[in-house]
């Protein structure tokens, strides 16, 4: 039972939050603005590699340099969506998937060119865990990632739920044109959720980093369960994503556990599939996701 804990379930936990806060930024986007952003993987990816630069001149650690990570971040992404999105305002949803995807790869060339496509780490060599009871094995990192990721989460719903731009938020949500019609200034709205999703996404991954290393595939190689996150929790539904990433992250790790003999009920190399096994089964159950989001 104690190795159940402390391989499998912590682990869970901890890749669950990641899967959420990444999820946050992608049902956010998709909510609002309606459409799915493939560029969010390179994004979390940039906040990794622009935390590793800000270590390397600083010698701090990663989580004191989150939150000037997630200024410079949002900024960039304030920029990219002036650039590339914007002119698609009006444009059919595909048109801005498109555009997404081709931000996609420019971001992933732009890292690879800048930092390149070698294995970086934020920590070097293995964290003893420490122990507790005699057997419980928690490493401290995964003590810091937990945290954080529940206080970020505690943050998106305060934003959302008792500040003004997070009400015009889920007014725009619910309906662009009524919310138009009110006097909501859309375009500020739309600042806004670049600005919480780059927020989200940068803590994604410099915690993914933290959690194992940094490279410049990571952000994509999550980006289809971070999706699958969204999609489970019910789109245009933040708590859903909360939800839904927690959910998987766990169901992953469960998923290797010798639940039957003494070898793992699936290979490691199979836990991608988990995610969109428990993706198809919500949506045959449930269209709208746990939370009751979107269905288009």
């Amino acid at each position: 039972m104690i190795d159940f804990i402390n391989f499998h379930l912590i682990p869970g936990l901890v890749l669950g939050s990641i899967y959420a806060l990444g999820a946050i930024g992608v049902t956010l986007t998709f909510g609002i603005l309606r459409f799915a952003n493939f560029a969010h993987g390179e994004i979390m990816t940039l906040g990794a590699y622009l935390t590793l630069t800000m270590m390397w001149l600083t010698g701090w650690h990663p989580l004191i340099l989150l939150p000037v990570t997630m200024v410079i971040l949002s900024l960039i992404v304030i920029g990219m969506d002036q650039a590339f999105f914007k002119p698609f305002r009006n444009s059919p949803a595909v048109t801005v998937v498109i555009a997404s995807f081709g931000l996609m790869l420019m971001i992933r060339s732009v890292t690879q060119f800048s930092w390149g496509a070698q294995l970086q780490a934020f920590v070097p060599g293995i964290q003893r865990p420490n122990v507790f009871f005699d057997a419980l094995r928690i490493s401290p990192k995964h003590i810091l990632i937990v945290i954080s990721a529940m206080v970020l989460m505690l943050v998106v719903h305060w934003v959302l739920a008792h500040t003004r731009i997070g009400k015009a938020m889920r007014a725009m949500s619910d309906s662009p044109e009524l919310a138009r019609l009110t006097g909501i200034n859309t375009e500020l709205v739309i600042k806004a959720t670049w600005i919480l999703g780059a927020c989200m996404a940068a803590a994604a991954g410099v915690f993914l980093a933290y959690d194992s290393h940094v490279s410049t595939m990571m952000g994509f190689q999550i980006l289809l369960p971070t999706f699958a996150a969204a999609i489970v929790g019910g789109i245009g539904r933040p708590y859903g994503a909360m939800a839904g990433g927690l959910l998987i992250g766990v169901t992953e790790e469960l998923s290797s556990y010798a639940w039957l003999g003494d070898g793992p009920l699936l290979e490691p190399g199979y836990k991608a599939g988990v995610s969109f096994a428990i993706m198809i089964g919500v949506l045959i159950w449930r269209p709208s996701g746990l939370f009751r989001g979107r269905v288009f």
